[in-house]
């Protein structure tokens, strides 16, 4: 077996995760990711269109990899999605990130957090204390560990998924696991 075949998440799924879905689902579908990926960019709809056909079958867990060499704007983007969770709005701000990859600096985080009507001085505060960086830290350092080593990198059921990441072949690859 090739190491890439036994490549496994870890930790697994937890209650740090930001999880969409039910718990108890056939399948948990987890992806590394980078908000300013043009990769990342191209799964995005993937991901939108797996949970819309599998609804309730399928738990999704999105974890912050940015790759801050290449991309100068992704560290402060996830910095910005944990922000938005702790107004519990991760998901909302997840979205908006991935609509908007080519608008991720400063004052289009603030005219975000605007837009999705959070604290806005709460979250100005908190980006320039940088008090989720740790956070985006610790989600980037479960990925090493896990083996990732690009975005987006996906695990399904815990196991890395090395195929690609269109619609077909994640399906598919789901099926499989299931």
């Amino acid at each position: 077996m090739t190491p890439a075949a036994t490549a496994k998440l870890k930790p697994p799924v937890g209650a740090n995760d930001h999880v969409q879905g039910p718990a108890d689902t056939p399948v948990t579908l987890v992806e590394y990711g980078d908000y300013e990926c043009p990769y990342c960019g191209e799964a995005y709809p993937v991901v939108k269109a797996l949970q819309e056909r599998l609804g309730d079958q399928l738990r999704f867990a999105f974890r912050n990899f940015p790759l801050s060499e290449m991309h100068p704007h992704a560290e402060h983007a996830a910095e910005a999605a944990e922000a938005a969770g702790a107004q519990g709005k991760f998901w909302q701000m997840h979205d908006i990130l991935y609509e908007n990859q080519d608008a991720l600096d400063a004052e289009d985080l603030v005219r975000y957090a605007h837009a999705l009507r959070l604290d806005v001085p709460r979250f100005v505060k908190e980006m320039a204390a940088h008090l989720y960086a740790e956070r985006v830290r610790d989600d980037f350092g479960s990925g090493v560990r896990s083996g990732v080593n690009g975005t987006p990198t996906f695990f399904i059921n815990g196991v890395r998924h090395d195929g690609p990441f269109d619609l077909g072949s994640l399906l598919a690859a789901i099926e499989a696991a299931v």
